[in-house]
C-alpha cells in the first residue's frame, strides 16, 4: 500500500526542484508560465507570485487538459511551467501530473514563503 511520502517521493524525482534564487532568476525572464495551486484562502492571506496564474491543485488535470472544457490556454506543452504552493509539497505532485500529461518542461519552484524571502515579486489575490 502507498502511502504519501511515496507519492512524493515519486514526485520529486521526476519534477526538478529549483532554490527561490533560481526561481526568480526564471520569472524575470519572462519565458515561463508560473501557476499557484493553493486553495482561493491561501492566496488571499499571503497573495502570489507576480504574474502567476491560480489554479487549485483539484482542478489541475482540467485546465491542463486541452480536451477538457476547463482548459486553460496558458497550459502550453512546450511552455517552462513552474509550479508554486505553500511549502513546495503540492508543487511537486502537480509537477509530476503534468509531466505525466505530456509536459517536458515542469519545475517545482517552492512556497511562497521562500519565494518572498529571496525577494521575488509578488502581488495581491483579487479574486
Amino acid at each position: 500500500m502507498k502511502k504519501a511520502k511515496d507519492y512524493l517521493d515519486e514526485a520529486n524525482a521526476i519534477v526538478r526542484r529549483v532554490t527561490p534564487e533560481e526561481a526568480i532568476q526564471i520569472h524575470a525572464s519572462g519565458q515561463a508560465v508560473f501557476i499557484d495551486v493553493r486553495d482561493s484562502n491561501s492566496l488571499r492571506q499571503t497573495g502570489m507570485i507576480a504574474g502567476a496564474t491560480h489554479v487549485p491543485r483539484g482542478m489541475l488535470e482540467l485546465s491542463a487538459d486541452p480536451e477538457s472544457e476547463y482548459y486553460k490556454p496558458i497550459f502550453k506543452k512546450d511552455a517552462q511551467i513552474c509550479i508554486v504552493c505553500g511549502g513546495g509539497l503540492m508543487a511537486a505532485m502537480a509537477g509530476k501530473t503534468l509531466a505525466e500529461m505530456g509536459y517536458t518542461n515542469v519545475i517545482n519552484v517552492g512556497g511562497t514563503n521562500a519565494w518572498k524571502e529571496a525577494g521575488g515579486p509578488t502581488e495581491p489575490y483579487d479574486n
